[in-house]
């Protein structure tokens, strides 16, 4: 593995104004200043803020037609399907939707499609269904903005058609009443990547404003959407959307409304996940323990289980499902392992610029997470597949600076379908054509990004001296929360150090292998902890390198200096010795 670290040296007079400034450690400030927030003014900027900063919704090209017939369907009584995608994003939008419809009178329901029988996004027989069962609006979420004929086919039936979607758009745009991308050309709203339900978030707090304007809440309580943002943070956190500007605000926000414990299915979610029923969570364990379950539904078997959980509205009614979706992970798990094992045996040798492998064998259902876990494994951009027949399905994750849309576009001609963003993209071609696939994605990566660019990395934010680490340090690091895509959780390296007393390797569940040890360090010894990295106990023996997170770690009320480690390989000196 590759210890990436930063190519530029730090401004030091900015550093030590923005660590003046704000009192944070300056070890801190680097961090900031590494990350653009180069200003007092801008480092302001992205520590503070308030949901009132947030940007007014009719930035969103297409809002004022969305809200107008919306809101002529809520007062005409008309029947409203939110059409919602199959993960956490498409579901907790759906779950958005109908709780603020339902709370003001109106006529709303889900539909949710199967990913094994229906696939991704709008299908004609479900737009048939839905219109011979009255439909007369219908909204989807988190998918419709490249489905043109499903929608002509929509309007053809008498239904309007109002499309909430994040994904990258294609020339030819559907014929919708609005669409509600800010991936559309020409859209003025300042954050471009939203996931789905940060769109329809934006859909409510407009529609809100409007009504209010109406008149609408004169004789009713207006909706509270503050304690919806619960919602929007899981699927901002779950669909791997920067955490920056916007983002980061409504996360920031959502993981307050999170911690309250308020929302009957998120509590029954926490405790199945090991997780206390109220109380504060970081954005990694709503990405690694909450999402995966919610997920679970729609990759093993039917996510409409999902949004019912989130539509429970007691405890007795939440327990069950979220039960249900914890059997559903487990069961996920077990399939994933068996996948990404198979996968691994079949990779190539050497290995080529990019990764397509698929089997008859394999789950589709599964395939995205295998894609990511060979990402990780083999630094570079994979496509994992299900065969079906004389058809191939599946979904593809890219690496930084590649993307993979894009390079779908480029071989578009060989797929039935797809869709997507640079980092991950769903696909559908004829078997025959995968090794064409194949052949072309690997001229692309060639043709975008050099060999160097190519195998798994531990990028490294800053070199930091023992004596830099302590409680301070981790106590600053958690005012640059949420961590996340666009804002990464820092990793810091240390050269040199030495274990203090025996390390030890102890299996853990799946059959991983953890590290645990105590580190020496110039302010004392600190725990250390290595998850999945046991086969490296014997690094250990001597003088190594480490590359690591720093944190707080609570156990039984008590706080403590942790260091969870992301690497570690014999230190430079002793290896260059030898």
């Amino acid at each position: 593995m590759l210890w990436q670290f930063p190519e530029k040296d730090v401004d030091a007079a900015a550093v030590k104004a923005i660590a003046t400034e704000f009192s944070l450690h300056p070890v801190a400030a680097e961090l900031l200043v590494r990350r653009g927030h180069t200003t007092p003014e801008l480092a302001q900027a992205f520590l503070g803020g308030s949901l009132g900063d947030l940007p007014d919704p009719s930035l969103l090209m297409g809002m004022d037609a969305a809200i107008e017939r919306v809101a002529r369907a809520l007062r005409g009584g008309e029947r409203i399907v939110a059409y919602g995608d199959y993960d956490v994003d498409g579901v907790t939008s759906t779950a958005l939707l109908v709780r603020f419809v339902r709370a003001l009178g109106g006529t709303i329901e889900a539909y949710i499609p199967n990913r094994l029988t229906e696939g991704y996004g709008l299908n004609r027989a479900a737009v048939e269904l839905l219109a011979a069962q009255g439909t007369r609006l219908l909204v989807t979420l988190d998918c419709g903005v490249t489905q043109v004929a499903e929608v002509d086919r929509a309007v053809q039936l008498g239904m309007d058609v109002v499309v909430v979607d994040h994904h990258q758009v294609s020339p030819e745009l559907p014929r919708a009443v609005a669409i509600l991308n800010p991936q559309q050309p020409g859209c003025a709203f300042p954050q471009r990547h939203l996931c789905a339900a940060g769109v329809t978030f934006f859909l409510l707090v407009g529609l809100r404003r409007s009504l209010r304007a109406q008149g609408f809440f004169e004789n009713r309580p207006e909706p509270r959407l503050r304690e919806e943002l619960d919602l929007v943070a899981l699927a901002t956190i779950a669909d791997v959307v920067p955490l920056t500007n916007v983002n980061r605000l409504l996360v920031r926000e959502g993981l307050k409304e999170l911690a309250r414990g308020a929302r009957p299915g998120l509590r029954a979610l926490r405790l199945v996940a090991d997780l206390p029923s109220s109380g504060e969570l970081t954005s990694g364990q709503v990405a690694f323990r909450l999402a995966p379950r919610l997920n679970a539904a729609g990759r093993i078997d039917d996510a409409g289980r999902a949004l019912k959980l989130l539509l429970a509205e007691s405890d007795a009614e939440a327990g069950p499902l979220a039960q249900a979706l914890d059997r559903s992970n487990r069961e996920r798990q077990a399939v994933e392992a068996r996948i990404l094992a198979q996968a691994l045996a079949a990779l190539p040798e050497p290995l080529t610029d990019a990764i397509v492998l698929a089997s008859p064998e394999w789950h589709a259902g599964v395939v995205g997470i295998v894609a990511s876990r060979l990402v990780e494994r083999t630094g570079r951009p994979s496509l994992v597949l299900a065969i079906e027949g004389d058809e191939a399905k599946g979904s593809g994750r890219s690496i930084p600076g590649f993307n993979l849309h894009q390079a779908l576009v480029a071989q578009s001609a060989l797929l039935t379908r797809f869709g997507g963003h640079a980092a991950a993209a769903g696909l559908a071609l004829r078997t025959e054509n995968l090794d064409s696939l194949r052949h072309g994605l690997c001229a692309e990566v060639r043709a975008r990004l050099g060999p160097e660019a190519l195998g798994p990395r531990c990028r490294i934010d800053a070199r930091i001296a023992s004596q830099a680490v302590d409680s301070r340090l981790a106590s600053d690091l958690e005012r640059l929360r949420p961590f996340g895509s666009g804002n990464p959780e820092p990793v810091f390296a240390l050269f040199g150090i030495h274990g203090e007393g025996r390390a030890l390797a102890s299996r853990f569940k799946q059959g991983e292998s953890h590290l645990k040890l105590r580190v020496a360090l110039a302010r004392g010894a600190v725990e250390g902890i290595g998850f999945g990295l046991g086969a490296e106990l014997p690094v250990l023996a001597g003088p190594f390198d480490a590359a690591f997170h720093l944190e707080l770690d609570e156990w039984q009320g008590q706080q403590r200096l942790q260091m969870r480690l992301k690497a570690v390989r014999v230190a430079e000196a002793a290896a260059a010795a030898a």
